[in-house]
């Protein structure tokens, strides 16, 4: 069992390391995006349908946290997933969890570059370019680059993050398949397991000393 687990998490790792390197590189291109994995592609169209849903969601707060609301919920959504996760399947779920919020990050990342740009293919004719709105509104239309290769460099920090702990991991299991851990040695008799005071021979009464050692 513990030689599977160890291979799934191999190679988990070569799938996190292909696709966090073509995530960081060719996914930035559009000639990079023009062949994208099927797996990427299908991540991409759930991410659409999450950042849809954002604008949906933040509507009710306003015309800019409208048009912010969509990459938000790209952000949001994910980091609820490794929060939640982290907390009931503890630091396992961190080989996974953090590589969908970098993916997300990329995502939006391309959606800030192309604001001054405007080539990327939006799901209508008359929508708006989120991004370009927001930075034409704040006055920083010419900084959507920079902008964008900040979120790019948060979303590799979320790719190491995820192929650490896959390391990690691996690591782990395999010490303790080829090397396990000794087994505890026994207390010594007399010795108690809670208070670790030694208790007198039976049948003697305990002394003062002994009393208040145990208290």
């Amino acid at each position: 069992m513990k030689k599977t687990l160890i291979a799934l998490e191999c190679f988990l790792l070569f799938v996190l390391c292909y696709y966090s390197l073509y995530m960081s590189t060719d996914y930035l291109t559009p000639h990079g995006r023009f062949e994208m994995p099927i797996f990427v592609r299908l991540l991409d169209m759930i991410d659409l349908f999450i950042h849809e849903g954002g604008h949906g969601v933040f509507r009710i707060f306003g015309q800019f946290i409208y048009f912010l609301g969509g990459s938000l919920m790209q952000f949001l959504l994910p980091a609820a997933t490794i929060l939640v996760l982290l907390r009931t399947h503890g630091l396992r779920s961190l080989m996974i969890t953090p590589y969908w919020l970098g993916h997300n990050m990329m995502n939006v990342s391309v959606y800030i570059d192309d604001a001054p740009k405007t080539q990327l293919t939006l799901i209508s004719r008359h929508a708006l370019h989120d991004w370009r709105w927001l930075c034409t509104r704040m006055g920083n239309i010419d900084s959507a680059g920079d902008i964008a290769s900040v979120v790019v460099v948060f979303g590799v920090l979320c790719f190491l993050t995820a192929i650490g702990m896959t390391i990690y991991f691996i690591i782990h299991d395999v010490r303790e398949l080829f090397w396990p851990a000794p087994p505890p040695r026994p207390m010594p008799p007399g010795l108690h397991a809670r208070t670790k005071t030694f208790l007198p021979p039976e049948g003697q009464p305990p002394s003062e000393n002994d009393h208040d050692s145990l208290l």
